[in-house]
């Protein structure tokens, strides 16, 4: 068995239960989608290149994503729009994409990288530091990683006085300069500020 591959699992495969992982990516960035994700593995499933996203090179995490789809029972993604995290916050609105893959997925019971689900159709475990310690959540995170730089990747191209492709929408020193100096875009999130931020007009 591979390293992540550990009781979280295991405990429900002894009982021939199946289970997704659920994890984002996106949940910290100023501008851009928080993307959400979700796998559900064969029982006894195993491999051991996959691990945390944010211990993997970009490169590595291409790499593994054919590998999880073509592996995977069933995996479903969800695109939380800036709209969408302005009008319930970064915390609801993610906590509702889980919801829904939570809903969606065909499976026993339900991990999440410590995020406890309020409307939860299965038995769920919301684990701390899920993406280091689970198989399902560790796929998922590679998903969501992977599709979420692709989509600031594109924006870099529609918005590219901004950087996206560089900070893919993070507070980075040059992310802040560009809203000072250009405003928000309309990928931008309005619930979200930073120091200074209020010295310009940020209409759109």
């Amino acid at each position: 068995m591979g390293s992540l591959v550990t009781e979280f699992e295991s405990k429900y495969w002894a009982e021939d239960k199946t289970v997704v992982g659920i994890d984002e990516a996106g949940r910290g960035p100023m501008a851009g989608p928080c993307v959400v994700c979700g796998v559900v593995f064969p029982i006894g499933f195993d491999n051991e290149l996959i691990n945390d996203s944010k211990k993997l090179s970009a490169k590595r995490r291409l790499e593994l994503v054919d590998i999880i789809k073509e592996n995977a029972l069933w995996y479903q993604v969800e695109i939380i729009e800036p709209e969408a995290i302005d009008h319930d916050n970064i915390y609801r609105a993610t906590q509702k994409g889980m919801e829904r893959i939570a809903s969606a997925a065909p499976c026993d019971a339900v991990l999440t990288d410590a995020m406890p689900l309020i409307d939860a159709p299965k038995p769920f475990e919301a684990i701390i530091k899920g993406d280091a310690r689970s198989l399902s959540i560790a796929a998922a995170s590679i998903l969501a990683k992977t599709i979420r730089d692709q989509i600031m990747i594109e924006l870099d191209i529609i918005f590219p006085q901004y950087g996206f492709k560089n900070h893919k929408g993070y507070g980075t020193k040059q992310h802040k300069e560009a809203i000072l100096k250009y405003g928000r875009s309309p990928v931008h999130r309005e619930s979200f500020r930073f120091k200074d931020e209020d010295q310009i007009s940020l209409d759109i």
